[in-house]
C-alpha cells in the first residue's frame, strides 16, 4: 500500500517524549496525525496521513441516521530496547473484518489495517507516555459517508486510525476491585443481531445502563441474555470468575457476546499458566448462589482498555450485595494479570506473532 504524507511542519510537531509527571487521562489526549484512507468506486484508495482535526462529512451521511460504524481497540507499548511493539494487532484486524460483514462494510485485508497503524505510529512515536501503566492506545474505525437517506448500505465509507496516549482505563488502576450492577432492566445485545460486532451503536446502547449502575455506586452493567437466566458481559467487557479449585470461567461467546481478544489470549495462555480455563452458559442464579457460599472467589472483566478489571463486589436494586471472596484482588486473577501484561510490555517473553515491532520509516 502506498501513504502518502501530510504532515505538519516539524516545528509544530512533538519533539521530545512526554514527560513522567504530565496528566495521562485515559483517551483524552491525541498525536499529531491520524490515517485516512477512502472506500469509493468499490475499492479502497488514496491511504494518507495527515494532521490530526475535524473531517467534512455530509449532514446526510449514512453513519449518522442508520449507525453504519465499527471501531476496534488496540494498544502499543514501549519496550526496555526503546522500540514501541503493537499488542495482538492481527487478531484486531481480523475482528475488524468479522464486524464488518456484520455491517454490510467492505473488509479491508489485514495486512493494510496492520500497515495503516504502523506508519501512524511511526510518524508519532515521540508522543508515547513513560508513566507506570501507560500506552498508546490506538482507535481504528470505519464510518460509512455516502449521503443518502435510504435504508441500505452505504456506497461510500472512510477508514480512519487516531492515537491516544493514555494511562491506566480505571484511574485507580488495577489494585482496587470495581463494583458491578446486577439487574434485568438493561440488555447489552439480542441473539442475531449486531451483539457479536464492535458497532458503535452497541456502545451508544449501554450509556443509559452505565448512567443507571452509577446510581448504586457500580462501575457498570452485569449484562445477562434476553432470558435473563445467563450471564453474557460486564459493561463493556467480558466477564469471568474463578472457582474455588482455581478454575477460570469465560462465559460462551454466543452472537450476543463480543469476542475479547483478552479473553482468547488467556484461552490460548492456559497451559503457560498452568490454569484451566472453561467457556460455558453461566446461569446467574448459579453464579449469585456460588459467590455467596464462597465456591467463586474470584470475578472480573476482561478488555483490551482496562485489561482486566477486578469485580470486589456485586450489588442489587435493592442496595443489598455480595462481596466475592474477601473484595480484593485474588491470587489468580493477579498472577494473569502480571504475566498478560508482562508480555505487553516485554518483560515476558511472548508467544511467536503476538508482537510486532514497529519500524522506523521517517
Amino acid at each position: 500500500m502506498e501513504i502518502k504524507y501530510e504532515l505538519k511542519d516539524k516545528s509544530q510537531r512533538r519533539t521530545e517524549p512526554l514527560k513522567p509527571n504530565e496528566p495521562l487521562p485515559f483517551g483524552v489526549l491525541r498525536t499529531d496525525h491520524m490515517f485516512i484512507m477512502d472506500y469509493e468506486d468499490g475499492q479502497w484508495k488514496n491511504a494518507r496521513i495527515v494532521p490530526y482535526g475535524d473531517i467534512p462529512i455530509a449532514p446526510g451521511a449514512t453513519t449518522l441516521h442508520y449507525g453504519q460504524a465499527i471501531f476496534e481497540g488496540v494498544k502499543a507499548f514501549q519496550h526496555d530496547d526503546g522500540e514501541i511493539y503493537t499488542f495482538r494487532l492481527d487478531k484486531n484486524a481480523q475482528r475488524m473484518n468479522r464486524s464488518a460483514d456484520i455491517l454490510c462494510i467492505p473488509n479491508i485485508p489485514e495486512e493494510i489495517q496492520i500497515e495503516a497503524v504502523h506508519a501512524l505510529i511511526d510518524i508519532d512515536r515521540l508522543w508515547f507516555p513513560h508513566q507506570e501503566g501507560a500506552s498508546l492506545y490506538i482507535r481504528p474505525f470505519i464510518f460509512a459517508t455516502q449521503d443518502s437517506l435510504g435504508v441500505h448500505p452505504s456506497s461510500s465509507y472512510k477508514f480512519m486510525v487516531i492515537l491516544s496516549p493514555s494511562g491506566p482505563y480505571y484511574p485507580a488502576g488495577f489494585t482496587k476491585p470495581i463494583k458491578l450492577l446486577i439487574t434485568e432492566k438493561f440488555h447489552r445485545a439480542a441473539p442475531g443481531g449486531t451483539g457479536s460486532s464492535k458497532a458503535a451503536g452497541n456502545y451508544a446502547a449501554s450509556l443509559k445502563a452505565g448512567e443507571f449502575a452509577k446510581e448504586f455506586g457500580a462501575s457498570q452493567v452485569l449484562y445477562l441474555d434476553t432470558t435473563n437466566i445467563y450471564i453474557e458481559e460486564a459493561g463493556a467487557m467480558n466477564h469471568f470468575h474463578i472457582t474455588r479449585e482455581g478454575d477460570v470461567v469465560i462465559p460462551e461467546f454466543v452472537d450476543s457476546v463480543l469476542r475479547s481478544i483478552t479473553s482468547e489470549s488467556i484461552i490460548e495462555l492456559a497451559d503457560t499458566l498452568n490454569i484451566n480455563v472453561t467457556q460455558k452458559r453461566v446461569k446467574i442464579k448459579e453464579f449469585i448462589e456460588a459467590v455467596k457460599n464462597k465456591n467463586i472467589t474470584e470475578a472480573g472483566g476482561l478488555g483490551t482498555a482496562a485489561v482486566i478489571s477486578p469485580v470486589g463486589e456485586y450489588v442489587f436494586e435493592d442496595a443489598t450485595s455480595i462481596t466475592v471472596g474477601n473484595g480484593e484482588v485474588g491470587e489468580v486473577t493477579k498472577k494473569i494479570y502480571e504475566y498478560y501484561t508482562g508480555i505487553q510490555t516485554g518483560k515476558v517473553e511472548a508467544p511467536k506473532g503476538w508482537l510486532q515491532k514497529v519500524e522506523r520509516r521517517k
